[in-house]
């Protein structure tokens, strides 16, 4: 649900900006910020667009923070003619630090100076690779648990196998994003650097996968519940509501 308040709002900047924002996931649950309600409020005047972001708790992970944050501004800056770009981390024991480091374009090393690891590479390659797993098991567990395939069929078990749908298309898109194959007669069951998993090792690879996706997902639950609780005395927009959005242009921008 998406609280509108105080005047008109025009759909193609305001979709453009959600879209935007829907491009940006927390590395840990492999969720868009914008379904996780981690989007407060956003603000679209003749200058530009203000962001307003929140997390479950105030010690949520600084470096996490800081990707979601940078990355929402990041993807806001793409829109076109979009002005200036302001996102604000609120009610994070790291607030002031991120979001003078986000005015200021200084990024994670430049924000965080001596408490930072030299990037965030490392961090995302991480998630990339959790998530990858996690949406092969999730392929791999459907067509097992309807009798379509075998332990004994997942060796050969290619992507034009998988039938269509939400599983296969998600599957794909955390293939890309793992650098790799696309091809359809490429094999499912892979790991991390896309080698074929041994016929042996198969059944202990499906119980790794399943952990990792059980504790994502875990996760995902926990955090929501998490801010709907902070947030719960928000009255504009709690926990459980999408952002409030509010349009300022003049007239001649709106029309």
């Amino acid at each position: 649900m998406t609280a509108v308040a105080d005047g008109p709002v025009t759909t193609t900047v305001t979709d453009a900006v959600l879209a935007a924002l829907g491009t940006v996931v927390d590395p840990e649950l492999d969720e868009p910020i914008t379904d996780l309600n981690f989007v407060r409020s956003i603000l679209i005047d003749d200058d530009g667009v203000t962001v307003h972001l929140r997390l479950p708790t105030s010690f949520c992970s600084p470096s996490f923070a800081y990707l979601m944050a940078s990355d929402a501004q990041d993807a806001l800056h793409q829109i076109d003619d979009i002005g200036l770009v302001r996102v604000l981390l609120d009610d994070h024991h790291d607030s002031d630090k991120i979001n003078a480091g986000l005015a200021a374009e200084a990024g994670y090393v430049g924000t965080f100076g001596a408490e930072a690891d030299d990037s965030l590479d490392e961090l995302r390659e991480i998630f990339v690779r959790k998530a990858h797993t996690a949406a092969m098991e999730r392929c791999v567990s459907a067509l097992l648990a309807s009798g379509e395939v075998t332990i004994a069929d997942l060796g050969h078990l290619t992507v034009r196998d998988l039938p269509p749908g939400p599983a296969k298309a998600a599957l794909l898109r955390r293939r890309v994003n793992a650098g790799l194959s696309l091809c359809p007669n490429s094999l499912v069951l892979v790991d991390d650097d896309g080698h074929p998993v041994a016929r042996d090792d198969i059944a202990m690879a499906l119980r790794f996968a399943r952990s990792v996706r059980i504790s994502i997902e875990g996760n995902g639950h926990f955090c929501r519940g998490l801010l709907a609780t902070r947030y719960a005395d928000d009255a504009d927009c709690d926990g459980r509501s999408g952002p409030v959005i509010t349009d300022l242009r003049s007239p001649r921008r709106t029309s």
